[in-house]
């Protein structure tokens, strides 16, 4: 298991939120609402894990931006209940889809957008669905509920990092700290913004 915090490959974020989600949310002309009703396409490649060496195609698809006032439900859940708190919260969210490989995928259920390097960085959250083998056998990854993953777009990058099975907890009140089941993160690589955008409808 890895756990990050802090600058390094993920993730303080919500305390940059408490300064910049609102303003870049709400900003109706801003770099993440041009995203709304768009689709983002690249290849996931696993570093560690059971796929270790293999690559997927992946899918994002946006059809909407999660709000400050979500952002501030979800952390409320983690600081009141903790992972099962947070999982009733989220799993009633719903901002897009996420797919690894070629399947249907599941909902992303957080979608959350903010300035970063004259670009654009999108963090999702998303519950993830559990293998027969782990809830019949009781294994540690069923302790593991979320994906997470980190996509930097943008003139000087167009990648990011994927965490399959994830826990997340509050840090120091301000900031999610992320728990990695598996070695590293898998790499997001060659991302790009496909189709049309629309307004975010919230």
């Amino acid at each position: 298991m890895n756990r990050r915090t802090g600058a390094s490959l993920l993730c303080v974020f919500c305390c940059v939120f408490a300064i910049v989600l609102s303003q870049s949310i709400s900003n109706a002309g801003g770099q993440g609402d041009s995203l709304v009703g768009r689709t983002i396409t690249g290849t996931v490649f696993f570093l560690g894990g059971r796929g270790t060496g293999q690559s997927r195609p992946f899918t994002l698809i946006i059809n909407r931006l999660t709000t400050p006032e979500e952002v501030q439900q979800l952390n409320a859940a983690l600081q009141s209940g903790g992972q099962d708190a947070l999982l009733k919260v989220l799993s009633k969210m719903q901002a897009g889809r996420i797919q690894l490989g070629t399947g249907v995928g599941v909902d992303a259920n957080a979608i959350i957008a903010t300035p970063q390097d004259g670009g654009t960085k999108l963090v999702v959250l998303y519950q993830r669905n559990l293998r027969f083998s782990e809830v019949r056998y009781g294994t540690r990854s069923e302790n593991y509920k979320f994906g997470y993953a980190e996509l930097y777009l943008g003139p000087k990058s167009n990648q990011g990092m994927l965490i399959p099975a994830a826990q997340v907890r509050l840090k120091d009140g301000n900031s999610w700290e992320v728990e990695d089941f598996g070695t590293f993160p898998a790499r997001l690589m060659g991302l790009q913004v496909r189709g049309k955008g629309r307004p975010n409808v919230g």
